[in-house]
């Protein structure tokens, strides 16, 4: 997690229903300061920081999180929210099984700007993408996509929002259902069921 804990919350309020299929077992953060920390505690979830500048390099941070993250054992490693890019020592233990987000119709417009961007090339009709994270940045396979049309009077802030408010329900429905069928990626494609 990074930040204000808005797709956790939508995902603890699911796995209230036993038929939702996922647990949430825990929450790492990047950082101490985000509302999704007090979220998960005052849902009884455990919590764990792993920051960045604790460590020497990215490496070791990547390893660092790695091991905490696995401490947990989780069948699925949900980023949401999450906005740093792991690197080899995460993905060589959670490859395959690393769900992401997207505020844009991925392959258009990846990179932490996907909303400005788009704006910016004049779509009539931007969304979200729900992904499996590879090396890539925004490269993974796609599980799904949902469609948000560009208003004339959209701005930035604006057009974020009412895609946040497709992307949660997209990304709480697919972590269910990797949950119930499973999930496996053959090359560009990832199949759930």
């Amino acid at each position: 997690m990074s930040g204000t804990g808005s797709n956790l919350a939508a995902l603890l309020a699911a796995h209230e229903d036993p038929a939702y299929g996922a647990r949430v077992v825990a929450v790492v953060a990047d950082r101490g300061d985000i509302r999704a920390l007090e979220i998960a505690l005052e849902a009884g979830v455990p919590t764990a920081v792993v920051s960045v500048k604790d460590f020497d390099d990215r490496a070791a941070w990547d390893a660092a999180i790695a091991e905490t993250v696995a401490v947990f054992s989780p069948d699925l490693v949900v980023l949401a929210g999450f906005m740093k890019l792991f690197g080899a020592s995460f993905l060589a233990r959670f490859g395959g099984r690393i769900v992401n987000t997207h505020p844009a119709l991925l392959p258009s417009f990846p990179g932490a700007h996907g909303v400005r961007d788009a704006l910016a090339y004049g779509v009539k009709v931007t969304g979200c993408t729900v992904m499996v994270v590879d090396e890539g940045v925004d490269t993974g396979p796609i599980l799904a996509q949902a469609t948000v049309p560009v208003e004339p009077d959209d701005d930035e802030a604006r057009l974020h929002e009412r895609i946040k408010a497709v992307e949660q329900p997209l990304l709480v429905e697919w972590v269910g259902r990797i949950a119930r069928g499973g999930l496996r990626v053959e090359g560009r494609h990832a199949i759930v069921g």
